[in-house]
């Protein structure tokens, strides 16, 4: 980080007709299946599967990201699953606009809202929802099918319990954070 400006190899990233910067060292899985919004950073080493899909006919998007979202660097996204009447099926992950995913995150999660931080190290249980405006500290687990409410800061216990509540202006505190941060990762 030199000047406040975080600096890539340009050789390394690709950057789309959308502005999402891709990492020529992510894992990519199922890229059909994937849709990125727009502004968003794919770091090294990151994998996302969007080769986990339901099977059948309908062509339905496995992953979905919003705008100026940024993936750390070794996080792990995969659609979550379950065995329904006897059959295994993959279910649709969608996460909304200026999600931060710190490193080393495995994220399984059915929903994770706009404008939510999410720390290092932190593992988001299958079909978790993270509604809009949280923050998950770094190191938390998240378990199953649990319901993280707006506004809510999460750390871990354990299990995972809300520390704290986030004022109303912080929404327009994080969005400025992902466009800042989305600026600010130039070329070097």
């Amino acid at each position: 980080m030199e000047n406040g400006y975080t600096t890539y190899n340009k050789a390394e990233f690709i950057e789309t007709d959308t502005g999402n910067k891709v990492s020529r060292r992510s894992l990519i899985s199922g890229s059909q299946n994937i849709v990125l919004g727009g502004k968003t950073i794919v770091h090294s080493k990151c994998t996302i599967r969007g080769d986990l899909r339901r099977a059948g006919p309908t062509h339905q998007a496995a992953v979905l990201i919003g705008r100026f979202c940024s993936l750390g660097e070794a996080s792990v996204l995969r659609p979550p699953y379950k065995t329904y009447k006897g059959v295994f099926s993959y279910y649709p992950m969608k996460i909304g606009d200026h999600v931060d995913i710190g490193a080393n995150t495995i994220v399984e999660a059915a929903s994770i809202g706009s404008h939510v931080r999410i720390g290092k190290n932190c593992v988001i249980g299958r079909f978790a929802i993270i509604k809009d405006c949280c923050e998950i500290e770094d190191g938390t687990v998240i378990a199953p099918n649990t319901v993280i409410p707006s506004f809510s800061v999460v750390a871990n216990g354990p299990p995972a319990k809300i520390v704290a509540q986030l004022p109303e202006s912080i929404q327009d505190v994080i969005e400025a954070q992902s466009k800042d941060k989305y600026a600010r990762f130039v070329p070097a």
